[in-house]
């Protein structure tokens, strides 16, 4: 096109604009059209592209920026090189990040938070105390989002608390991100009442450290004493809030208290239902046997075609609990066209037959599993 701006001023506007709205395959495109009109990259050019890819989660179509880099002489330049390992993290080549980050001239702490977070996520956890340990010695400090990243994602809980030690010892156990971190890790693995213990210490809750103790308490009535706690306190709960409390109300069979929520979440807080608070409440009737309230809730409460599996699965399998046969048809037809390769919907078909009596539609769903290739 004639007259375009050679500056890569514009294009790396655009490319990050489209990254921040999620649309990476528009800016992934937007890119390669800026290297086929010649534009000449910039050093803000490729951190942005590198982020697309990782979007994208193609580690093909960053390999094939990372070979532009190179060629583009900023193959040396630290914010490229962070953005990179980054990039090959995200895109599950923990090798080739690391491969970088060794070869890396200078580090600073975006590349040691960087490969810090990239082994954790990949659960590489002796790994990542090593690369932690070893930070520490070359006089770098974990961030809060790396230290946060560390304790939700281990899996021992002797790690976790040998990570507290370090945030006390270096006074950080009160900033908020680590704090509702360490919430987290500790009602993971069941010790509630210390989880409970530093919730309560914090000097500033904000609505995750509360979402953080809601959800460790899902099992307990504990939930709603916080959650009410919550609303004393002016913190204005979301719809993370509410899938806990409402999950809670589920597991524990409070019909009532779960209708109470599910109406002041829509009308007083005027938080718009997602799946997952249809599938707390789909979950809260079909424990209570209330079959039809759980159905009305797919067919009249959201839009029935929206419902996935998890909906339709979890009233089938409240059909076979409280032996709904006619319901259950209905749930087990849709599963059927949603997942036809899941022999576990026409095996619970199979038993809510059985145990209605109705011998021959038993057989007749038998032998759908045979003509689909399923074994039974």
């Amino acid at each position: 096109m004639a007259n375009r701006d050679t500056s890569a001023f514009p294009w790396n506007s655009l490319i990050s604009g489209y990254a921040q709205l999620g649309l990476y395959d528009d800016a992934i495109a937007l890119y390669f059209q800026m290297v086929e009109e010649s534009v000449e990259p910039d050093v803000f050019t490729f951190p942005r592209v590198l982020k697309v890819c990782a979007g994208i989660g193609s580690v093909q179509v960053g390999e094939e920026v990372h070979r532009h880099v190179v060629r583009a002489g900023f193959a040396n330049d630290g914010f490229v090189l962070n953005a990179l390992v980054d990039m090959y993290s995200k895109c599950g080549d923990i090798v080739k990040a690391r491969k970088i980050f060794d070869k890396m001239p200078h580090r600073d702490p975006v590349s040691w938070n960087s490969m810090l977070t990239a082994y954790v996520h990949h659960g590489l956890e002796v790994v990542a105390m090593n690369i932690f340990r070893q930070m520490l010695l070359e006089g770098f400090e974990p961030d809060s989002v790396s230290i946060s990243t560390i304790l939700t994602g281990v899996s021992s809980l002797g790690l976790g608390v040998q990570i507290h030690g370090w945030v006390i010892r270096r006074g950080r156990e009160w900033n908020s991100s680590i704090a509702n971190s360490l919430i987290m890790m500790y009602s993971n693995h069941g010790k509630l009442d210390k989880a409970s213990w530093i919730f309560n210490l914090m000097p500033e809750r904000d609505v995750v450290s509360w979402n953080s103790i809601i959800s460790a308490h899902c099992k307990h009535r504990a939930a709603l004493a916080y959650f009410e706690q919550m609303e004393e306190a002016g913190v204005g709960p979301d719809k993370v809030t509410f899938v806990s409390i409402l999950s809670a109300c589920a597991y524990l069979g409070m019909v009532k208290d779960g209708e109470r929520l599910f109406a002041l979440m829509c009308e007083k807080y005027k938080v718009k239902p997602i799946m997952e608070h249809y599938g707390c409440m789909v979950n809260l009737y079909g424990r209570a046997g209330l079959i039809k309230k759980a159905y009305s809730i797919i067919v009249d409460g959201m839009d029935a075609e929206a419902a996935g599996p998890t909906l339709w699965g979890a009233l089938l399998y409240a059909c076979f609990l409280h032996g709904d046969a006619t319901i259950g048809e209905i749930a087990a037809n849709r599963l059927f066209d949603l997942e036809p390769d899941n022999e576990h919907n026409f095996v619970l078909l199979m038993r809510i037959y059985e145990n209605a009596g109705r011998l021959e539609d038993m057989e007749r769903v038998r032998m759908m599993l045979v003509d689909r290739g399923l074994d039974y």
